[in-house]
C-alpha cells in the first residue's frame, strides 16, 4: 500500500484553524480515494509560502530522507510553496529521496502536459502572491506620501498619535544630547557612562553601544526618511539640526566598511552539461588585464582537471541571450503553442470532472440534514429538552457553514483558464521573467563548441541521440567569446530541440 504524509499551511492571521481543517479533510479524502495510507501530518500556521522559513516544512523535507513514506499530499501546490526557485529546489530534494508531491485539488497527471500545467499553476500562484504584495506596497507608499506611520517598530525619540509620528520630547532631549556630545568628540562609551550616571536608561537598561551608533546613523532624526529610492520629508519631525547631523555623519563614515558586492544571477545554473566529457558546466568569474569583471560558463571537468576536456569557456551574456531567444522563438511557433495550450485545457477539463471537496461537502450536507430531520421528528413527538435544543442549534449552524463552503467551491469550479489566459501567460509572464521560462521548460542543455541540444521537460528525458531525434533544428551565427581571446569570433551554432 502506498504511504504518504500531509502538509498543510495557512499564511496569515486573517485565516484561521478552519483553513487547516478544510485542507486536511480534502487531503484525507484524496488519500482514501487513491488507497494511500497517511502516516503523519505537518502543519505550519500563519506562515507565508514565499520563503522556506517554516519549521514543519523543513522537518518534513528532512524526514523525507528517511524514506519512511513515498508521497507528500497538499491541498494545492501553493500550500507547498509560492516561490518558483524554492519549489524547484525542494522538489529536487524530494525526487532524490524517491518522494512524490501530490496535489489533492489539482490532481495533475504524470504526463508531459501535466508538467506544463503544474509549472503554470506554480507560476500563477507566485504571480498572484506578487500581485498582492505589489498592491500592499502601493498602499504603503500612499500612506508614506500622506506622512502617516506605516507600522512596525518606532525608533527612540518618537511616538504615534492618530497615525502621525510626533516627537517624544523627553526622549528627544536624550537624542540631541547624544548627537551634541559625539559631535564634540566625546567617545560613545563615555556618553553611555554619563547617561547611566544621570539615570537615563533605555527601557530600564543602560544604553548599548550598538543602540547609540544606530541613533547616530539614523537619518530620520534629521527629518529625512528614504525608502525604495524615494525621499519623504513629511513623516518624521526633525529632532536634530541638519548641521549637527551632517557633522556626525562624516565622523561615523570615517571607518565605514566597503560595499557588499551585488549577487549575479546565472540563468542557466544547474541546467548545462558538457557535450564532450559529460561533466556539469558551472558559473565562472574572471578579471581582465584592465580590471574588468568577465563572467563565463566553464566545464567542471576542464576546471578541476578531472578529464581531458578541451571545451571552450563561453561568455555568460551571449549564451544566456541565445538560449532565451531560441526558447521564446520556439514558443511563438503557432503549432507548438497550440499543442501545449490544447493539452493543458484537456487536463483542466478532466480535473473539473472530479472536485472531491465539493462531493465531500454535498455528502456532508445530506448527512447533516438527515440528522437534523430526525431531531425535528423527535421534537414533533414531544421529545424536547435543553440537549435537543442545543444540538439543533449546532446542526443548523453547521448546515449553514457547509452551504457557504459549497457556494465557494462551485464558484471555483466555474472559474476556468481560457485559451487566451494561457496564451497571455506565456507571451507576457515568461518573457518578463527569463529565469521562469528556463526553470519551467528546460530540463537540460548539452553544450558543445558549435552545437547546443535543448531538452524540454518531459517524464523521461533521454540525451542519447541514437534513441531520440530533434523535433526542430536551427543554425545561429553569433560571436562565441572565449576566455583567452580578446576579440569575438563568429561561429555557427547548431541548436537542436528535443521533447
Amino acid at each position: 500500500m502506498k504511504t504518504a504524509v500531509i502538509y498543510a499551511r495557512y499564511s496569515s492571521d486573517n485565516q484561521t484553524e478552519q483553513s487547516i481543517e478544510g485542507q486536511l479533510r480534502v487531503c484525507e479524502q484524496y488519500a482514501k480515494n487513491n488507497d494511500i495510507l497517511i502516516l503523519k501530518t505537518y502543519i505550519d500556521r500563519a506562515m507565508t509560502g514565499m520563503n522556506d522559513n517554516r519549521p514543519d516544512f523543513q522537518q518534513m523535507i528532512k524526514d523525507s530522507a528517511n524514506k519512511e513514506w513515498q508521497n507528500i499530499i497538499v491541498y494545492k501546490l501553493d500550500r507547498f510553496s509560492r516561490n518558483k526557485y524554492e519549489t524547484a529546489k525542494y522538489k529536487k530534494i524530494l525526487k532524490d529521496n524517491d518522494v512524490k508531491l501530490l496535489s489533492a485539488m489539482e490532481n495533475i497527471p504524470d504526463t508531459p502536459e501535466g508538467i506544463i500545467l503544474e509549472s503554470l499553476l506554480e507560476g500563477m500562484a507566485e504571480y498572484y502572491s506578487a500581485e498582492l504584495s505589489q498592491k500592499v506596497k502601493r498602499g504603503m507608499n500612499e500612506t508614506r506620501l500622506k506622512g502617516n506611520f506605516t507600522g512596525g517598530n518606532l525608533i527612540y525619540g518618537y511616538k504615534v498619535e492618530n497615525h502621525k509620528i510626533l516627537i517624544n520630547e523627553e526622549q528627544a532631549k536624550v537624542v540631541r544630547y547624544i548627537y551634541e556630545q559625539y559631535a564634540l568628540g566625546v567617545y560613545v562609551k563615555d556618553i553611555i557612562a554619563d547617561l547611566t550616571t544621570k539615570h537615563i536608561l533605555n527601557h530600564g537598561r543602560p544604553f548599548a553601544r550598538n543602540t547609540i551608533y544606530n541613533i547616530l546613523k539614523n537619518e530620520k532624526y534629521s527629518g529625512i526618511y528614504r525608502f525604495n529610492n524615494q525621499t519623504f520629508e513629511n513623516m518624521y519631525p526633525q529632532i536634530v539640526s541638519t548641521e549637527i547631523y551632517e557633522k556626525v555623519r562624516q565622523k561615523t563614515n570615517q571607518n565605514k566598511y566597503g560595499k557588499r558586492s551585488v549577487e549575479v544571477v546565472y540563468l542557466l545554473r544547474n541546467k548545462l552539461k558538457c557535450g564532450y566529457c559529460g561533466e556539469p558546466i558551472s558559473a565562472e568569474c574572471g578579471t581582465t588585464s584592465q580590471g574588468k569583471k568577465r563572467r563565463y560558463y566553464k566545464c567542471l571537468g576542464k576546471k578541476r582537471h578531472t578529464t581531458n576536456c578541451n571545451k571552450q569557456t563561453v561568455r555568460k551574456e551571449i549564451l544566456e541571450d541565445l538560449v532565451i531567444k531560441t526558447l521564446i522563438e520556439q514558443l511563438n511557433s503557432p503549432k507548438t503553442l497550440d499543442k501545449i495550450i490544447n493539452n493543458i485545457l484537456k487536463v483542466q477539463e478532466s480535473e473539473d470532472c472530479g472536485n472531491t471537496l465539493l462531493t465531500s461537502l454535498n455528502k456532508e450536507k445530506i448527512e447533516t440534514q438527515k440528522i437534523l430531520d430526525n431531531i425535528m421528528k423527535a421534537v414533533e413527538q414531544g421529545v424536547i429538552n435543553n440537549t435537543t435544543n442545543k444540538r439543533m442549534t449546532e446542526l443548523e449552524k453547521k448546515l449553514e457553514d457547509i452551504e457557504r463552503q459549497i457556494i465557494v467551491e462551485k464558484s471555483k469550479t466555474n472559474f476556468k483558464l481560457t485559451k487566451e489566459d494561457i496564451l497571455n501567460y506565456f507571451n507576457d509572464a515568461l518573457k518578463l521573467e527569463p529565469q521562469l521560462l528556463i526553470n519551467y521548460l528546460v530540463n537540460q542543455i548539452i553544450l558543445y563548441d558549435d552545437k547546443m541540444q535543448i531538452y524540454f521537460n518531459s517524464p523521461s528525458i533521454s540525451t542519447n541521440n541514437t534513441t531520440k531525434t530533434p523535433f526542430k533544428t536551427k543554425i545561429y551565427k553569433l560571436p562565441l567569446i572565449i576566455q583567452n581571446k580578446p576579440q569575438p569570433e563568429m561561429i555557427n551554432i547548431l541548436v537542436e530541440f528535443y521533447i
